[in-house]
């Protein structure tokens, strides 16, 4: 089952109870691409199966699931949702290994350099759901976006990477992902209608030619 309702007010997105009224409905929803889709770039990006990997806002997607699958078992799944945490982790409860946990992706509660790898798949997009300018957001959304970033940057090991797969195109997305520990990669998927596939891996600082 698919939850059909788009909000007229698209800052709903950011609230948890529009989250837990959705997911108290729907049973599975992948946002931009699928794992199928996503495939070849994860696996040059994670090569090692073996990985600690964190998914950030994990929600209902299949996304875990589907990695799982394919090899990597060691995938923590966070979201704000206990309703969707609670249902994943029933969901998967056969898959050994694979932990669902819920918490705030602005204030992760992990040890310092503790990932291999985080995946952002659609989430920072619903903290940026606000009307408004794009080209020149708030102080608020600025902030809170810095937050996530600031959490996946402390997480994160040495060489550890952040994958974040959006529709958000780079002029407005790729201020908020800088940080002097790494540059941005951003790679173009699909063809009449683009996604981007954003890959900073930490400590591969940016040049300043």
């Amino acid at each position: 089952m698919v939850y059909a309702e788009v909000p007229d007010d698209p800052t709903a997105y950011k609230r948890q109870e529009y989250w837990d009224e959705r997911y108290t409905q729907e049973e599975s929803f992948d946002w931009f691409k699928t794992y199928a889709d996503l495939q070849p770039l994860l696996s040059q990006h994670i090569p090692d199966k073996n990985s600690r990997i964190l998914m950030l806002g994990c929600g209902n997607s299949t996304l875990s699931e589907d990695m799982y699958d394919d090899g990597y078992k060691n995938i923590v799944n966070i979201d704000y949702s206990k309703v969707v945490i609670e249902k994943m982790a029933q969901k998967c409860a056969d898959r050994v290994g694979m932990d669902w946990i819920e918490m705030d992706i602005r204030d992760l509660k992990f040890a310092s350099d503790s990932f291999d790898v985080v995946i952002d798949k659609g989430t920072m997009d619903a903290l940026m759901c606000d009307r408004g300018d794009v080209w020149n957001p708030d102080e608020e959304l600025i902030k809170t976006v810095a937050m996530e970033v600031d959490e996946v940057v402390r997480v994160l090991k040495t060489g550890g990477r952040f994958l974040y797969i959006t529709f958000g195109q780079p002029h407005f997305r790729k201020r908020h992902l800088e940080r002097p520990c790494w540059k941005v990669n951003i790679s173009t998927l699909g063809d009449a209608f683009h996604y981007y596939f954003y890959s900073m891996t930490k400590g591969d600082a940016p040049s300043h030619s």
